[in-house]
């Protein structure tokens, strides 16, 4: 039977980008409401401490792990060297936490974090422009795994690989583990199950991010941001919205999937209370999971 461990990005809490969508709670308060949900890892995010010595005894009140956590990176247009310093404190950090993957996420040149640039001002690279940048993410990726932490590339509305087709660009053009998206992949027009059969071999962590597709089909991308849709409430957790998580979490069975699903929906939590969310996220994976014949290691 294959194994999966359920876990929560902070981002429900506190948003690193919008800070008026943040919950006005501490760290400990946001690791009690996750682990009472019933899940037992959770992503790192603004107000976690950058060292085990800290952050160990606190996930230890509260039984809980580091499942992951998101790396800024700019290898688009910047130097490998220069990466693996700027990634140094991190790495160090999710090893010594026996963290399982570093996310890594391309800022550079994304238009994700700026409320006043719209949705179809991304950036577009030619295959060209993605065969180089493919070469540079695998180089770096191949050198985390060597430091002892697999990579976990995340495709991102806003940034350079978004689309279905991006996505498909980036994997003929590079050896980097994939974090698969289910909500980013819906947002983008692409087909979650085609990506499942095309790159499941490449897969090695899960978001299980859901959206509103009523909210998303009302979007003007010509004039609206990433950031408005997630003000106006694209995202939530699984069970609340638009997407047959059922469906999606037995393909990724069928490909022997096993390891770290983890929520994330980054949304109001006045109007979207985050423990109400994680309980209600948590309730969905729960019964899909045993759907799909997935043992929940607790």
């Amino acid at each position: 039977m294959l194994e999966a461990k359920l876990g929560i990005a902070p981002i429900a809490w506190w948003n690193d980008d919008l800070e008026e969508l943040s919950d006005d709670v501490s760290l400990e308060e946001c690791l009690r409401q996750a682990s009472d949900a019933g899940l037992t890892g959770m992503e790192t995010g603004r107000r976690f401490p950058m060292n085990m010595d800290e952050l160990g005894p606190i996930l230890d009140r509260h039984g809980i792990s580091v499942c992951g956590g998101w790396f800024s990176g700019l290898l688009l247009d910047g130097d490998i060297e220069r990466e693996k310093d700027r990634i140094a404190e991190q790495l160090a950090f999710f090893k010594s936490a026996k963290a399982p993957c570093i996310v890594y996420g391309e800022t550079a040149r994304s238009v994700q974090g700026h409320r006043n640039i719209p949705l179809s001002q991304k950036p577009k690279l030619s295959e060209n422009e993605m065969a180089s940048y493919g070469r540079k993410v695998s180089d770096f990726a191949d050198w985390v795994a060597r430091e002892g932490m697999p990579l976990s590339y995340h495709h991102h509305m806003a940034a350079a690989v978004e689309t279905e087709d991006e996505l498909d660009l980036f994997m003929k053009h590079s050896s980097a583990p994939l974090l698969f998206d289910a909500g980013h992949m819906a947002f983008a027009g692409g087909n979650n199950l085609r990506v499942i059969e095309n790159h499941h071999t490449r897969i090695n962590h899960v978001h299980t991010k859901d959206v509103r597709m009523d909210i998303i089909s009302q979007i003007d991308r010509s004039k609206e941001s990433f950031l408005d849709a997630v003000i106006k409430g694209a995202f939530t957790v699984p069970g609340d919205g638009s997407l047959d998580f059922e469906t999606i979490v037995k393909a990724l069975a069928e490909t022997g999937y096993s390891g770290w699903f983890v929520i994330e929906a980054e949304q109001d939590p006045v109007a979207n209370p985050p423990y109400d969310m994680a309980l209600k996220g948590r309730a969905e994976l729960k019964r899909v999971m045993g759907a799909a014949k997935y043992q929940i290691i607790d």
